[in-house]
């Protein structure tokens, strides 16, 4: 639990009472829970966080109560950080046999974000080159991955590291390049970019959007317009016949028949192993804070896990 915002020192492990559900809810054993960039601000007290004391941690897989069928749910404002969780019943799935916790968890909110954003929005035409900016981290490698499903001809990946610019061309990715490389928005245009999603902004932000083919389109995921290189015109888009757009997963979650579509297609890719999460460690509890700071310092790839048991 969190009794103050502040550094990931704050947190501490306590005995709680267990949540109540009410109408529209249930209670979650659980397993696993997810840690997510919004973890890292709420923790700091940023972006409207939950009320102090506060249970951290936005999705987790378990079993639920009553049932005892495995499920993965989505915690709008968190809880997740604990051995029981109280969810709302229009968030939460139920997890196909043949599907283990791990993969399910860090496939549903990172992977709704990803398949989302590229099946309603961005809409990869037959062929045509995808870029994906973090493409080592949660929702960028799986973006990776999906792109290729929905048609694109050739992926490109930006990492910031060499080891993670590997790790996403292992993931099918034919090129990747560093985000901090002066002359990106000239290697982008080599690649003749059709689609960028970007989830970072600012100057990588700009160098997507000079680089698109005509009639390309800059997909934002996630990216918070909060640099000044994030606003443009609209002569400039005309200017190359380029489309911006943006996705937000509420919207996904706000339409129960859509959440349900697509959390069965990311499973159903997963069992026919043509969609593969990656978890780069998973954390007991006690740890973490060490957990949030790998987060923060971008030293990790694909999802990191918190064992609420351990």
């Amino acid at each position: 639990m969190l009794a103050r915002y502040g550094g990931p020192e704050e947190f501490a492990v306590r005995e709680l009472p267990e949540p109540v559900a009410g109408p529209g809810q249930c209670l979650v054993d659980v397993t696993l829970a997810g840690l997510n960039f919004v973890d890292l601000e709420w923790r700091q007290g940023e972006y409207g966080p939950p009320p102090l004391p506060a249970v951290l941690g936005v999705d987790v897989v378990g079993r639920r109560r009553g049932d005892g069928r495995r499920v993965v749910a989505l915690l709008r404002r968190g809880g997740g950080y604990a051995e029981v969780a109280c969810a709302e019943e229009a968030f939460t799935v139920e997890v196909p046999d043949g599907l283990g916790d791990e993969q399910a968890l860090a496939l549903l909110e990172q992977g709704a974000t990803a398949l989302g954003a590229l099946e309603l929005i961005g809409r990869p035409r037959p062929g045509e080159v995808v870029a994906v900016t973090a493409a080592a981290g949660g929702v960028g490698h799986l973006a990776v991955q999906l792109a290729r499903e929905l048609g694109a001809g050739r992926v490109v990946g930006l990492a910031s590291t060499a080891a993670k610019r590997e790790f996403v061309r292992s993931l099918g990715a034919e090129v990747a390049l560093d985000p901090a490389d002066p002359d990106l928005a000239e290697r982008l245009a080599e690649q003749r970019i059709g689609l960028f999603v970007d989830s970072v902004g600012g100057a990588v932000l700009r160098a997507g959007l000079a680089a698109l083919e005509p009639f390309g389109r800059l997909l934002s995921v996630g990216a918070r317009a909060d640099a000044p290189e994030d606003a443009f015109s609209v002569d400039e888009l005309a200017g190359r016949s380029a489309g911006v757009l943006a996705f937000w997963l509420q919207h996904v979650l706000a339409d129960r028949a859509l959440f349900e579509r697509i959390a069965g297609r990311l499973f159903e890719l997963a069992l026919e192993k043509r969609l593969v999460a990656h978890v780069d460690r998973t954390a007991p509890l006690a740890r973490v804070g060490a957990a949030h700071r790998a987060l923060a310092a971008r030293a990790t790839k694909g999802k990191v896990l918190v064992d609420v048991r351990a």
